[in-house]
């Protein structure tokens, strides 16, 4: 589950927090949205997102690549960096990863909408009240 090579000026940072998972037993992996699962054929590639890849077999090559120019950079909505992957192997990929959840729910509470403030404000004071002892 390593990058078979440091990818430019930025990849050893990501790859840092790669973490490398072997032997039997069962794991549980927290992730975002649904999980989808995909079979890479030999030789096929695929370019996702960073933060959408959960997961991804040893015999999978992995790399961090730019997306496009500056243009796509700034205004492509998707963020600097793709994981570049070339199969064969299995993939793990989640449809929201955290960054867009939490997007998500500060244009909510942003928002007009007193019943999501409501709702969230409460939740959130739940959390709190369980981590302080209250």
């Amino acid at each position: 589950m390593r990058p078979s090579r440091p990818a430019g000026r930025f990849g050893h940072v990501v790859a840092e927090f790669i973490e490398k998972l072997e032997g039997n037993g069962e794991v549980f992996l927290h992730s975002g949205g649904t999980i989808v699962p995909m079979q890479l054929a030999a030789e096929e590639r695929l370019k996702v997102d960073t933060g959408c890849l959960v997961a991804f077999d040893a015999s999978v090559d992995y790399d961090i690549v730019r997306v496009g120019g500056i243009k796509t950079s700034l205004f492509g909505g998707e963020g600097l960096f793709f994981a570049a992957l070339k199969g064969p192997g299995r993939v793990w990929l989640q449809t929201l990863p955290f960054s867009r959840l939490a997007d998500r729910i500060h244009a909510a509470y942003k928002g007009d909408r007193e019943d999501v403030k409501r709702d969230l404000g409460g939740a959130i004071g739940k959390i709190g009240n369980l981590i302080g002892g209250k």
